[in-house]
């Protein structure tokens, strides 16, 4: 639907938090030395990380860039509702109508347009599914500077043509782990993880001129951004004079679920009354919000950036091989892990067979091709809408209504299709024994600096 206006304005959520985030820690320093890595952060994005601000305007070349696609869709998914046997109403708001083909553009546009101000020549970053390094390679090409993204190799070899659109954007892709850094020469033969791709685009830009990392999902600046997704969704549910009680969004890091859902958060703090259940749909492969622990851990495979405080698996952990590509990432959001410690937002997982069903009947009913990551949401929104689902907050259901982001296309993922049409996916879940070892020695949240795991 349309008749909504864009938002002129960002909004934040860490005035509507109890506290401050925890902060970050310096990491111990491995046996031989190494070097810090240095992040060039514009200042801008230094500040939307930090202040306790609730609204920040959107400058006027990046609302010009939005134009081109927003305000997204949202409609009332009936056909769908009719497929899973909902009881309630399932709102659906779509963000794959873009050349990135999924909502990161958001913080994308933001971030170019930022970096590009200060200065930058050249943004380096990992990109997992490899819809962000497909936004940030647009971005870049939109505001005249460099692109360089590390893709994770097994996803890059079932979705060739992501690399293409990226090449075609302009971006130089490398496959992940490459032959180019350090940190892919040390990893185990066969690792393909987001977090390895993440480091070596960190290491890459550290010694690289004019060069900065730069990263789409687990920063509360790039959550901030992507805030442009719950406040159209509040204003055109409020078009339609229709209620929730429940909003869903995948998890990878987390900027998807934090854009749906946290301006509803802040909503509901600032008019103090009780928001909607939120949940956060995540991969079973990748359990850190249902299963994992709330410590300091590293946010890529170089270990030499701060630990940060977050619900993880941890960052040494084997994430079993799924199509759930871009949800691979070992840890949580520091703002989103801070919520779900205080029991704000709630976290259900769902395996790669259950989330590609929901999204084949999604296609056939409402005409739309979800992304695998968009199908995990779907799936855990058909259960709430239904007899309920099993969720970190116990057994609930929605009564009123469900909103769920549909984060992206899944027109590059329909080798996942064919292999769920073909009857030849299977889950495979966490190692139980695994995941004890990758959290044993991380330091508690709340612990001491020193304290590991196991005190």
């Amino acid at each position: 639907m349309s008749g909504v206006a864009l938002p002129t304005r960002w909004r934040g959520v860490l005035p509507h938090l109890d506290g401050h985030l925890p902060p970050d820690r310096t990491p111990p320093v491995a046996p031989g030395g190494g070097h810090d890595v240095q992040v060039n952060l514009p200042m801008e994005l230094v500040r939307q990380s930090v202040r306790r601000q609730e609204f920040w305007d959107i400058p006027a070349e990046v609302a010009d860039a939005y134009r081109a696609f927003r305000p997204t869709p949202l409609w009332r998914a009936t056909a769908f509702e009719r497929a899973v046997g909902a009881r309630v109403p399932v709102y659906v708001k779509y963000e794959g109508g873009n050349i990135s083909g999924s909502h990161k553009l958001n913080t994308a546009l933001a971030q170019a347009y930022y970096y590009a101000r200060a200065g930058v020549r050249e943004l380096v970053t990992g990109t997992g599914a490899g819809q962000w390094g497909t936004a940030l390679a647009a971005a870049c090409a939109l505001f005249g500077i460099r692109c360089t993204v590390f893709m994770v190799g097994t996803s890059l070899r079932r979705k060739p043509y992501r690399g293409t659109l990226m090449r075609t954007l302009g971006a130089t892709v490398h496959a992940s782990p490459s032959g180019l850094t350090e940190v892919a020469r040390q990893s185990e033969a066969g690792v393909n993880s987001l977090s390895l791709a993440i480091g070596e685009a960190v290491e890459y830009a550290s010694r690289t001129e004019g060069a900065a990392f730069c990263i789409g999902s687990g920063e509360t600046y790039s959550i901030l951004h992507q805030s442009v997704i719950g406040l159209e969704a509040g204003d055109q549910l409020a078009a339609l004079d229709a209620g929730v009680d429940a909003v869903v969004g995948c998890v990878g890091a987390g900027s998807n679920f934090g854009g749906i859902a946290l301006p509803f958060f802040a909503a509901a703090s600032a008019a103090g009354t009780r928001p909607p259940l939120l949940v956060a749909a995540e991969s079973s492969t990748t359990p850190k919000l249902t299963r994992g622990t709330y410590a300091y851990d590293r946010t890529d495979a170089t270990g030499t950036g701060p630990l940060e405080a977050m619900y993880t698996i941890g960052s040494s952990y084997p994430i079993p091989d799924s199509h759930s590509a871009g949800l691979r990432f070992h840890g949580a959001a520091k703002v989103l892990s801070a919520m779900r410690h205080e029991d704000q937002i709630a976290a259900t997982a769902v395996g790669q067979v259950e989330a590609l069903e929901a999204g084949r009947r999604f296609t056939r009913a409402e005409m739309v091709l979800p992304a695998p990551e968009s199908g995990h949401a779907l799936a855990a929104a058909a259960r709430l809408a239904g007899a309920g689902t099993e969720s970190s907050s116990g057994r609930v259901r929605a009564e009123r209504g469900v909103l769920v982001c549909v984060s992206g296309h899944g027109y590059l993922d329909l080798g996942a299709y064919q292999q769920l049409l073909d009857g030849e996916l299977t889950e495979e879940g966490p190692d139980e024994g695994a995941l004890r070892r990758a959290v044993a020695d991380l330091p508690r949240v709340g612990q001491p600096v020193g304290a590991g795991g196991r005190s």
